[in-house]
């Protein structure tokens, strides 16, 4: 029998007990999106680990994205995907495919992966959450630019999930929202984990998408920045560090923070288990935003 290798896991789930005692009915939105979305061997790493949160009294709550499935699906219909400052432009046509994938693929699938592992899980459209109204672009010039059906939240129905967290049942939220006007708007993924996250009250957020957090530079891969504050943001932001589809993230992290939520990871779902690692282990892996000091 191989004691040594025994003895490896059981130091391993010591160093975990730590983690597991501090985070114990703590609630932690997890922003699923990238191509951790798209690999069945990856997929089923990533909600194992959230199952495993569930299990040892954490409160999971999945916010997740669909952008490779919808180009996709708009491409098949004749349609070019567009986005500008790291969102979508989306128009009538759009938002159907959008709320369509969402609804019927992607959330349906998440709510079932987490059932099949035994955990428990309930999915919702997020029109059931989020109220939204139509957003736009405001350039430094002042102009505005209409990128369509794009929302920015208003409202965030927290009833539905605080009766999940009761019952220890893990949400599964798509990022769309229901304006007023009664139309549907599409809600950049990572801006609904951040509004989700100050209305629950959420301990921290994971970002889980692509890259291992904010590298210095993208073709070194020891630059990692392990931390940052939100002082350093802005300066990462005007030396081109963080660019395109970071920036929404990071800004509604900044938000969040702000707002009072305690920590903010950005984590690559490539990286097998990259979610218990960085909340169960000393080093951790990724980039963490604090307020700072």
């Amino acid at each position: 029998m191989d004691f040594k290798g025994l003895q490896e896991k059981a130091e391993a789930l010591i160093e975990a007990l730590p983690y597991m005692q501090m985070f114990r009915g703590k609630t932690v939105v997890i922003k699923y999106g990238g191509s951790a979305m798209e690999e069945e061997k990856l997929i089923e790493r990533v909600i194992r680990d959230i199952v495993f949160l569930e299990v040892v009294g954490v409160n999971p709550v999945i916010v997740h994205g669909g952008g490779k499935a919808i180009t996709a699906k708009m491409k098949a219909a004749g349609l070019k995907a567009e986005f500008m400052d790291g969102l979508r432009v989306t128009d009538l046509q759009s938002i159907r495919i959008v709320e369509e994938v969402l609804a019927t693929e992607i959330n349906p699938s998440i709510t079932k992966k987490i059932l099949e592992f035994g955990g428990n899980a309930k999915g919702y459209s997020g029109k059931e959450i989020f109220q939204a109204e139509k957003m736009y672009l405001t350039r430094a010039s002042g102009e505005r630019i209409d990128i369509g059906y794009v929302g920015s939240v208003t409202g965030v129905n927290v009833e539905p999930l605080l009766d999940c967290i009761k019952h220890e049942r893990v949400p599964v939220i798509s990022p769309v929202g229901g304006g007023k006007d009664g139309a549907t708007y599409n809600i950049n993924a990572d801006i609904a984990a951040g509004e989700i996250a100050v209305a629950l009250k959420a301990h921290k957020i994971v970002y889980i998408s692509d890259v291992n957090g904010i590298m210095r530079d993208p073709t070194v891969a020891d630059s990692l920045i392990s931390t940052v504050t939100i002082s350093e943001i802005q300066t990462l932001i005007k030396d081109g560090v963080i660019t395109a589809g970071m920036i929404p993230k990071v800004d509604s992290a900044i938000k969040a923070l702000e707002q009072g939520v305690e920590k903010v990871h950005f984590i690559d779902g490539k990286i097998a288990h990259s979610l218990l690692l960085e909340m169960f282990t000393n080093a951790g892996i990724g980039t963490q935003i604090i307020r700072g000091a």
